[in-house]
């Protein structure tokens, strides 16, 4: 089952088309990032999903539902999702407890609080005032509110910014451990690590338009590239692209009579077929 489909979409702002004829498909339970720089029309996109921009044209189901719908469907289609802002205002003289609790007020079937602050690892910090948290201690929190809900679908923008490399890896497990539960997961990130490590799929969105969708290992024929292997002859540092790196790391070993001096066989990473996707620099 498909829990976004999205065909045609269009979105400008006067002359400048920030979304043009997008075509979109999110299947229930897949974590799917949305890559692209500054600009290219994610932001856009998502706030359209959410229900939070209203489109030109196109046609959007988000669980079945068109966001761009208001009243009394809108209040219940809402509860069946979840939003992690990029960044999100909140009550700093409040506990964590208290503003879980308050939250879990707006929803018709949320999840223990308790249960919840747990999931997120501030079970220590329950007690404490949100003023006094640190930022990966407050993303947390801000996942907590997102999915204290019981959300069939979670929203997460740009979660791990600021982040350090531990918090990051840490907030990597909490949405593993999401994923488990079968909730469907729509991430955008400007670390392409962070869709490489999380996501069944990403799309590449540039200048309003998706470039291609694939899974990280197969995007841009990532697989299939060829391999640059490189090594040191004397005072010389030699380099050879080739479709067969073992064939050549073979010949070499005997060349060398073992061991390679100075070995590396790399392919392409994500960040250079993204980079050559978007023709620029990573934002």
């Amino acid at each position: 089952m498909n829990v976004i489909e999205v065909k045609g979409l269009k979105k400008s702002y006067g002359d400048v088309h920030a979304v043009q004829s997008l075509d979109l498909t999110i299947a229930q339970g897949e974590i799917f990032a949305l890559l692209g720089p500054n600009g290219a029309g994610k932001t856009t996109t998502v706030e359209i999903l959410e229900g939070f921009r209203k489109r030109d044209s196109g046609e959007v189901s988000v669980l079945g539902f068109d966001p761009q719908t208001s009243g009394h469907q809108a209040r219940e289609w809402r509860n069946r999702i979840g939003i992690v802002l990029q960044s999100a205002a909140d009550a700093g003289d409040l506990s964590v407890i208290e503003t879980v609790q308050h939250f879990s007020g707006y929803y018709s079937n949320p999840r223990d609080v308790d249960e919840v602050i747990t999931s997120v690892g501030l079970q220590e910090k329950a007690g404490a005032l949100i003023r006094n948290l640190s930022g990966g201690q407050r993303r947390r929190l801000d996942v907590a509110l997102g999915i204290i809900g019981s959300p069939e679908l979670l929203f997460l923008d740009e979660p791990t910014t600021g982040f350090d490399p531990e918090a990051r890896r840490a907030f990597w497990a909490l949405i593993e451990n999401l994923r488990g539960t079968g909730t469907t997961i729509l991430l955008t990130t400007h670390y392409l690590d962070e869709a490489e490590a999380l996501a069944d799929r990403v799309a590449v969105i540039n200048n309003g338009r998706i470039v291609e969708i694939s899974t990280p290992e197969d995007l841009g024929g990532r697989a299939t590239a060829k391999a640059l292997v490189s090594w040191r002859d004397g005072d010389e540092t030699k380099t050879q692209t080739t479709d067969n790196p073992t064939s050549l790391v073979s010949k070499l070993s005997t060349q060398f009579s073992g061991e390679i001096p100075e070995l590396t066989v790399t392919r392409p990473s994500l960040e250079d077929i993204y980079l050559t996707m978007i023709g620029g620099t990573h934002e």
